[in-house]
């Protein structure tokens, strides 16, 4: 008889936050959509994909897989044993076994959301109401960029393809910020970000709320143009 201790673990920790019944809990998980559990520093869900999903991938459930990662031993393995596991073991596509992997981390407090080897990822977007091309130049270019971003001397550009995507150091380097540009049809597009290499949590939770103002900015500097 299996146990599920990870498993029960999340659900109950959200039955603690929400009040809600077990039941109500474990399904509220299980769609890994709006609702779902967060990590302890309250950002995002705890799984990176719905139970429907993982179990149309893979041929098991997140309930199923927990079980076997905690009868494996899975809680003692670094991230790179684990999706080498469920890889050479279980046969599971390297994509998949990164998902699973991540989601065990979190629910088991070894890895928050947004965290990876190098740090912690936050991520912003925005659709703009301009040409992709304008867009584009408004991160590239220093004196359009200084119209929405006041601290725009902290973004060095590494790298750059027009209109398509551009790539930053932020500050002396210890970060980066990756940006993405797509077109949404002649007088719109989408810009997407993400910030990279974060030293920990409560600075990925001040950098999300940072980008997410600025982008915000940079919507009405354009449009305000437009």
């Amino acid at each position: 008889m299996t146990e599920q201790k990870s498993f029960k673990r999340i659900v109950r920790s959200r039955m603690e936050k929400t009040g809600e019944s077990y039941t109500a809990a474990r399904a509220a998980l299980l769609a890994a959509g709006d609702g779902a559990p967060k990590s302890a520093s309250g950002a995002g869900p705890t799984l990176t994909a719905s139970d429907e999903v993982i179990r149309r991938r893979t041929g098991r459930g997140w309930e199923e897989w927990f079980d076997m990662l905690d009868e494996w031993g899975a809680v003692d393995r670094s991230h790179k044993e684990i999706a080498r596991w469920l890889q050479e073991a279980q046969g599971v596509p390297g994509w998949d076994s990164q998902s699973i992997t991540v989601s065990y981390e979190r629910a088991r407090g070894l890895r928050e959301v947004g965290q990876h080897a190098d740090g912690f990822t936050v991520t912003a977007s925005k659709t703009v109401n301009v040409p992709v091309e304008r867009l584009y130049d408004a991160w590239v270019d220093a004196t359009e960029r200084a119209r929405w971003l006041p601290e725009s001397d902290r973004l060095r550009e590494r790298t750059s393809t027009r209109p398509r995507s551009a790539r930053f150091d932020w500050d002396d380097g210890a970060t980066r910020v990756v940006v993405g540009f797509e077109s949404k049809g002649q007088s719109k597009s989408l810009a997407a970000l993400s910030h990279e290499r974060l030293p920990d949590s409560a600075e990925a939770e001040r950098t999300k709320a940072f980008w997410r103002e600025r982008v915000a900015a940079l919507k009405e500097a354009l449009e305000a143009r437009a």
